[in-house]
């Protein structure tokens, strides 16, 4: 039950995020709800190999290299996925800000009501 809730969560989350940053456009709920799975099946698989890879660099550069992979995965999920779509590398960059608040808050009222 918990990963459901998870999941459109999540789909709230991008729904939410590609309302307020100019550049994203998400057609509904469900599309959201299916970029989500998708995002985060890319930073699983791809972005896991790209972070393992990178692993010297992003060393160096305190976590950026790895934050710049989590935006590439947001601009592949758009050109694979119809019905989500980002405009350009600035909108993928302020979406992924956008989307690590609102998902840093929804987490906050999850470990509230836990306790």
């Amino acid at each position: 039950m918990k990963v459901i809730i998870e999941i459109l969560l999540m789909g709230l989350a991008i729904a939410i995020a590609a309302y307020i940053v100019p550049g994203v456009q998400v057609e509904s709920f469900f599309k959201a709800i299916m970029a989500g799975l998708f995002i985060g099946l890319a930073n699983a698989t791809v972005g896991f190999i790209l972070r393992v890879l990178t692993f010297p660099l992003n060393f160096l550069t305190l976590g950026l290299v790895s934050f710049i992979i989590t935006v590439l995965m947001v601009m592949l999920v758009s050109n694979l996925m119809s019905g989500f779509h980002v405009s350009g590398f600035l909108s993928a960059t302020v979406f992924a800000i956008v989307l690590a608040i609102i998902n840093m808050i929804f987490g906050s009222m999850d470990s509230k009501n836990v306790s």
